[in-house]
C-alpha cells in the first residue's frame, strides 16, 4: 500500500535590519531556525500569503520586494515549494515582539542572527548565502533539499 502524498506550499521572507537576519523556531525541541511565514491557503496568491502569514505571525505588514529563493524539499510524505521573497521594511520588525500578533503562539522563539551565528537556519543554502553576503543577490535562485540546483 503507497502511503499517503502531500504537496504544501509555503511562502517565507528574508527580513535583515543591520545586517541581521529575522528567523523563528517552531517549537521548544525543534534544532534549527526558519525564515517567518507560513502555509499557502487554497485560492490564496502567493504574495498575499506572506502579507497574511507575517501579519499574523509578527504584527506587522510587509513590503514585499524581490523574489529570491525557490525552495523545494521532501520530508516523511510531504513535498514542499517555498517562496522566500525579501521585506524591504526591515526597521518596523526590530521589536515585533511587543506587538498584538494573532498567532503568536505559533512561535516559539523569534531572534535576530548575524552571519557569524552558530544558529542552524534551513535551508542550508540560504543560511551559507547570509553568511556569506549574497542572500540579497539579484538572481533567482532555485534549492532542491537544502542545496542550490540550476
Amino acid at each position: 500500500m503507497t502511503p499517503n502524498k502531500e504537496l504544501v506550499v509555503r511562502c517565507r521572507a528574508v527580513i535583515i535590519h543591520e545586517n541581521k537576519l529575522l528567523v523563528v523556531r517552531h517549537g521548544k525541541d525543534v534544532d534549527f531556525a526558519a525564515l517567518p511565514g507560513g502555509h499557502l491557503e487554497w485560492g490564496e496568491e502567493v504574495k498575499e500569503c506572506l502579507i497574511r502569514e507575517i501579519i499574523e505571525e509578527l504584527g506587522v505588514e510587509p513590503v514585499i520586494g524581490r523574489l529570491l529563493y525557490i525552495n523545494n524539499f521532501t520530508r516523511d510524505n510531504t513535498q514542499s515549494i517555498e517562496f522566500i521573497f525579501e521585506v524591504t521594511n526591515s526597521s518596523d520588525y526590530v521589536e515585533c515582539e511587543k506587538l498584538n500578533r494573532s498567532h503568536a503562539s505559533e512561535i516559539f522563539e523569534m531572534c535576530w542572527i548575524s552571519p557569524t551565528d552558530t544558529i542552524k537556519v534551513l535551508p542550508t543554502k540560504l543560511a551559507n548565502d547570509f553568511k556569506n553576503g549574497t542572500i540579497l543577490s539579484d538572481e533567482l535562485r532555485y534549492i532542491k533539499n537544502g542545496e542550490e540546483t540550476k
